[in-house]
């Protein structure tokens, strides 16, 4: 069962604050973009295509995207649009790059 707002959960465990989850989903986003444009240098260095570039700069995009939406307080739509943007970038590069 879900602790209403300003309770403690039942479970004795402390739930983070909303400034926290903001500061998570910040440093998670920007691990994710190091990650991505990590990425983005070894796919470039095995082979050059405009469409690489257009994946991992969408995903590197997407990741500055969720840090302004976490620094203005919205971590949730922030975390759903993180998931699900980087499975499709991922899923992009699986599927359309070679």
């Amino acid at each position: 069962m879900e602790a209403a707002r300003g309770e403690e959960p039942l479970s004795g465990e402390r739930a983070a604050t909303p400034r926290q989850a903001r500061r998570i989903r910040i440093a998670l986003a920007s691990v994710m973009m190091g990650a991505m444009a990590a990425v983005l240098v070894v796919r470039l260095a095995s082979r050059t295509s405009v469409l690489v570039v257009g994946v991992y700069g969408a995903a590197l995009v997407l990741c500055g995207v969720v840090i302004e939406l976490s620094r203005h307080g919205r971590t949730r739509l922030g975390s759903w649009l993180l998931g699900v943007g980087l499975a499709a970038a991922l899923a992009a590069d699986w599927l359309l790059l070679p």
